[in-house]
């Protein structure tokens, strides 16, 4: 078997093949938006029909099987890829609110799986995009407006495994009205890692701290980002700490961009 890691990036396959736009996406909602916050899911649903897409959510949907991965339980981490395959395996494309979940998909459903589960998963991560990449290959042009000035948070699975920075930034730039003003570290972690905050919470709590001052230094007081993981612990350690800093998730301005021009998240 050859080794997933020498193979063609999905950035590369899709180059080469120029998929076309689809009719009708599929959208993962992700566990945390089961279990936690339901709200970038909601909104990415009011986004993508906006742009005329027709959005399902699959009944089947549960994990892409990061948590157990990154525990250590690679067993079940596979028998949850090989579910997530079936229920999508069928969608024209599938859309993700998150980058963290999408590079599980795009990078580690290759090392867990062989045979025909493989050669499915390569197929179905070349039509697995992370919100707004999707958005911005192939979203209309929305009217959007927000008088806002955020900043914006990388997850690091987003920005690392997954190599995306620049379509959450070009979305941003799209709403007239909203500035986005750069943190110092673009790449600095903020010490969520799922189990890792809880494995490791004095560590974890140190670097939301760390992010969180970035933040203030911004002089903004609305933190983004396209991971609700990342915003959930950012915005728990803020609230703790009386730091001024408010989190949203990207797929919530964008709809608030839509929905209420002119108006402030």
């Amino acid at each position: 078997m050859s080794d997933p890691l020498t193979e063609p990036t999905v950035r590369a396959v899709r180059a080469a093949s120029t998929p076309e736009r689809p009719a009708r996406v599929a959208l993962f909602p992700t566990c945390v938006a089961d279990l936690a916050t339901p709200g970038p899911a909601a909104a990415a649903v009011e986004l993508l029909e906006a742009c005329g897409f027709e959005v399902v959510v699959p009944r089947a949907a549960t994990c892409c099987g990061q948590p157990p991965l990154t525990s250590g339980f690679p067993g079940e981490a596979r028998r949850l890829a090989t579910h997530w395959l079936d229920t999508f395996g069928d969608a024209e494309a599938v859309v993700v609110p998150s980058g963290s979940c999408t590079a599980m998909v795009h990078h580690h459903y290759p090392r867990l799986l062989a045979g025909a589960d493989l050669r499915r998963a390569r197929d179905l991560a070349a039509r697995t995009y992370e919100l707004s990449q999707f958005l911005v290959a192939f979203g209309a042009d929305l009217p959007l407006r927000l008088e806002a000035t955020v900043t914006y948070h990388d997850s690091c699975h987003m920005q690392r495994a997954l190599g995306e920075a620049a379509a959450p930034r070009e979305l941003l730039g799209r709403v007239e009205g909203l500035e986005l003003v750069e943190m110092a570290d673009i790449d600095l972690c903020c010490g969520f890692g799922g189990t890792f905050a809880t494995s490791f919470p004095e560590v974890s709590v140190a670097m939301a701290d760390a992010r969180l001052a970035q933040a203030v230094e911004t002089g903004t007081h609305l933190l983004v980002s396209s991971d609700a993981g990342c915003l959930l612990h950012l915005q728990g350690r803020a609230t703790a700490a009386g730091v001024p800093v408010r989190t949203r998730h990207l797929a919530l301005v964008l709809r608030d961009a839509l929905t209420s021009p002119g108006g402030s998240p």
